[in-house]
């Protein structure tokens, strides 16, 4: 301390070092996620939806070390949705072939690659003939064989992203999509759908931008209840309950949806970066409006972060869900982390 003392550019320079900190503190800045303070749920749980987006040895490491952090049980990973000229696509099998590496800890959900693809460039070119039909159930059926638990990531409706870098539109009742449902249906496996709530034609909503976005999007939830109802029997996972850029999927349309076809299901995310227009989480509490409709429908919710790994510096999307689940009443929370996953996907818990 004494020799501190005797050193006044020492003292200036922590005390800069100090300022800065607190400066970059104040303006958001946050560790990187491995440094920041550990989160956990207090109880186990099954993450639904994540993306691995680094397959190499190391990034592998890094979702396993950040499992080992969060109390969660097992995560299911997928294939973003991609298009077939996209210069990021892949599918399944490396996943796939990372998962029996870790059985106790992933299982993968697959078709974005391929799947998603196929059904892109079949709206793109009206082509969804007798021999794209085959090819598309031929690939559903083979992703089956090699071990998948669900069909996954498609979409109906997305809007650019890092993980996708260009709008996607199919209409979830196209004929691939009900092929789709009945393969799903016929191997228990659920078909988890990305696709933003747009209840009437529309103009673009802000901030949305256009381009890349169009000008004008489809009405879609009127074909989303058509999937569901093609075949009651195929589970239809609608994704990203929570994270709403459309300002539509609203608790009001998700219980409409969730009344009318007992085979649709929800994965809650929270994104605590881009929040979106509908967050069920303000000020760190659960919303009433969102906490009433699980409580109406405790069987028909399960967590899907879409966390992507390595995680990115700053707020996590799976401590957000973590948040949320901590403050649910225990059987609700015991239904939604763990026992709901479970039973939709017909795994088993180790």
């Amino acid at each position: 301390m004494a020799a501190f003392r005797n050193r006044p550019q020492l003292r200036i320079a922590t005390f800069c070092l100090v300022a800065l900190v607190a400066a970059c503190i104040s303006l958001g800045w946050h560790a990187p996620a491995a440094a920041q303070e550990a989160v956990k749920a207090k109880a186990p749980y099954i993450d639904a939806h994540t993306h691995l987006d680094d397959r190499s040895p190391a990034g592998v490491q890094s979702m396993l070390e950040s499992i080992s952090r969060q109390n969660v049980k097992q995560i299911f990973v997928l294939v973003p949705p991609y298009t077939v000229d996209d210069p990021a696509n892949y599918d399944t099998e490396p996943l796939l072939a990372i998962a029996k590496q870790h059985p106790d800890k992933l299982a993968v959900v697959g078709g974005g690659g391929t799947l998603n693809a196929m059904l892109q460039q079949a709206v793109t070119t009206g082509n969804a003939g007798p021999e794209v039909q085959r090819k598309f159930k031929a690939r559903a059926e083979e992703l089956v064989k090699l071990g998948v638990i669900g069909f996954g990531e498609i979409t109906t409706e997305h809007f650019p992203s890092a993980g996708s870098a260009t709008y996607q539109y199919a209409p979830a009742d196209h004929p691939l999509m009900l092929l789709l449902a009945d393969v799903a249906a016929k191997h228990n496996m659920p078909i988890v759908l990305h696709t933003e709530a747009v209840p009437q034609d529309m103009a673009l909503p802000a901030p949305l931008k256009s381009p890349p976005n169009p000008a004008r999007l489809h009405a879609n939830i009127a074909a989303l209840g058509r999937l569901a109802a093609h075949n009651p029997r195929a589970k239809i996972i609608w994704a990203h309950a929570g994270s709403d850029n459309t300002g539509y999927r609203t608790p009001e349309i998700c219980r409409t949806m969730l009344m009318i076809h007992p085979n649709v299901y929800m994965e809650i995310k929270i994104d605590p970066v881009a929040p979106g227009k509908n967050p069920p989480v303000e000020n760190g509490k659960i919303k009433p409006e969102w906490l009433k409709l699980y409580q109406e429908f405790p069987d028909r919710f399960l967590i899907g972060s879409d966390e992507h790994y390595p995680e990115s510096n700053g707020p996590q999307r799976w401590a957000a869900a973590v948040e949320l689940l901590d403050q649910l009443p225990p059987d609700l929370g015991k239904k939604i982390g763990m026992e709901n996953p479970l039973r939709i996907y017909g795994v088993k818990a180790d």
